[in-house]
């Protein structure tokens, strides 16, 4: 419920004395004197990024937005494509497509983390005014993305039973989880397109774009999704294996609207040459490593909450289920932020303009707060019919209550949490996103969450669990403002948080 997530980032282009430390983004970005740009007198100025004039809060609010609208529709579509599988009256049909969940979350780190290396380095790149080196960075994190997703894809597909059986899926339920991840799972690739493609567009401002990406694949979903589940026309009806195929081509038509407005209205693809791609593989590794990580943080803490919601009985497992759906459509703005803040960052700090860099957060919570307490006012007030609505009675109506109550105005701090990760992939350490996380889903997540059950039952494992997000939330932001002066100072980022340099990034190598 009260879960953590990361988007977007790159570090700064000055070369200091401690680089080993912390090593630069990438390569200067500027045309050298023997390059096309500088030969050619005739050459346009570059373009100058969307996000570095103008009001940083408009600049929030409409990228905001437009990522909620679009993750709002994937959303509703997911539990419509629940609900239609449920009418085939088979309870291992929709038991097997939460196991499949469970697997195909994991995957889909992969491409996340994928699509922050991407909206991070083309964003910068903008920054400074060099299109050119955007369109090299579309391309060499677009192959290495589609590399790492398919080999990713075969694994999984090669190892299905035993994937399955490790999420505890038995007898025919595994069966049905197997053909389900059979037909997805190899469609990673095309999931990947979406996700960079849509990276790629945010970086450039494009949010209209964006979200019609997520649209498309929300559109195609929930057209197809009944079609070839209870079968149309000469198609027979195909059940489980029906919502599959749908969840493939809704991804193919999503990949094909990613990348044609890449391809008309951006510049689209720079050739590949090998010793360039070669050279960024390890700022692309640099920053989609701790981003995956960062992802796999949230599941960790979700797993642990419901186990111990789960000894209180079934009516209190029901009203966390209940928390759970309410959650992302009550705010899914608040996971959008992080993916709007992202390019509005990486811009700024590709151009050195630190303090729109540091208004930027100041905005984004500004924007959080009045949209959760607004939230949390309607939640409030509906609490009783919402309880309604789900049946939810004893247990199950209390946590409802909570959630509807105080506990909603905690997800401020979610929403804090994903706004400094944004800020700490696009600063350059990826890293400190990692940490906080995953101290958020694991030292603020069981230890209170154990204190809470034992003095006040179910609702005390809730309580427990925002209050240990409020003060990892808290801390982020803190790590962020102090982030930001560093790199303003010119300073080592590693005095951010000096104990734990070292975890900071993957490789433990120094680039001399």
């Amino acid at each position: 419920m009260f879960g953590g997530g990361a988007n977007g980032g790159r570090m700064a282009d000055q070369r200091s004395a401690d680089e080993g430390e912390d090593a630069p983004l990438a390569r200067e970005t500027s045309p050298g004197p023997g390059s096309e740009a500088a030969a050619s007198p005739a050459a346009p100025p570059p373009k100058r990024g969307k996000f570095l004039d103008g009001s940083l809060m408009r600049h929030v609010v409409e990228m905001t937005l437009a990522s909620s609208i679009g993750l709002m529709a994937i959303f509703l579509v997911d539990l419509a494509d629940l609900y239609f599988i449920s009418l085939l009256g088979e309870a291992e049909l929709a038991a097997a497509v939460g196991y499949a969940a469970a697997i195909l979350f994991f995957t889909t780190s992969v491409s996340i983390g994928l699509a922050i290396a991407m909206g991070a380095l083309v964003a910068r790149s903008i920054g400074v005014g060099d299109a050119e080196r955007a369109r090299v960075y579309v391309t060499h994190v677009g192959v290495a993305s589609l590399a790492t997703t398919a080999v990713v894809a075969l694994l999984v597909w090669l190892f299905l039973p035993t994937l399955v059986a490790w999420v505890g899926a038995t007898g025919r339920t595994a069966e049905l989880a197997v053909d389900y991840l059979s037909i997805v799972a190899p469609s990673l690739p095309l999931l990947n397109i979406v996700m960079c493609g849509g990276a790629v567009l945010r970086a450039h401002g494009d949010a209209r774009r964006s979200m019609n990406i997520t649209l498309s694949v929300a559109a195609v979903n929930a057209v197809l999704d009944p079609l070839f589940i209870f079968g149309f026309a000469f198609v027979p009806a195909l059940g489980l294996e029906g919502a599959a195929l749908a969840s493939v081509l809704a991804r193919a038509s999503g990949a094909a609207a990613a990348i044609l407005p890449i391809q008309r209205r951006y510049g689209g693809f720079a050739p590949l040459k090998r010793p360039a791609f070669l050279a960024d593989l390890r700022e692309i590794a640099r920053l989609s490593g701790p981003a995956m990580l960062t992802n796999v943080a949230t599941p960790i803490g979700a797993a642990f909450v419901t186990r111990t919601i789960a000894e209180f009985g079934d009516a209190a497992v029901a009203g966390y289920a209940i928390v759970g759906r309410l959650t992302p459509v009550a705010f899914g703005l608040v996971f959008a932020l992080s993916g709007a803040v992202g390019p509005i960052v990486g811009q700024n700090f590709g151009a050195k303009a630190y303090d729109r860099v540091r208004r930027t957060l100041w905005d984004a919570l500004a924007f959080l707060a009045a949209f959760v307490v607004a939230m949390s006012l309607l939640l409030y007030l509906v609490r009783a019919p919402i309880a309604d609505l789900f049946n939810a009675s004893d247990e199950a109506r209390v946590l409802v209550y909570w959630f509807c109550g105080p506990l909603a105005l905690a997800f401020f701090f979610n929403g804090a949490l994903f706004a400094s990760n944004a800020m700490f992939n696009n600063l350059g350490r990826p890293g400190l996103a990692a940490i906080t996380n995953w101290g958020r889903h694991t030292l603020g997540t069981i230890p209170p969450a154990m204190l809470g059950a034992s003095l006040m039952g179910a609702p005390g494992v809730l309580i427990g669990q925002a209050v240990g997000g409020v003060l990892f939330g808290a801390l982020a932001v803190w790590l962020a403002i102090r982030l930001v002066d560093a790199h303003e100072k010119g300073a080592s980022t590693r005095s951010v948080l000096p104990s734990l340099a070292l975890p900071l990034s993957p490789f433990p190598w120094r680039r001399r």
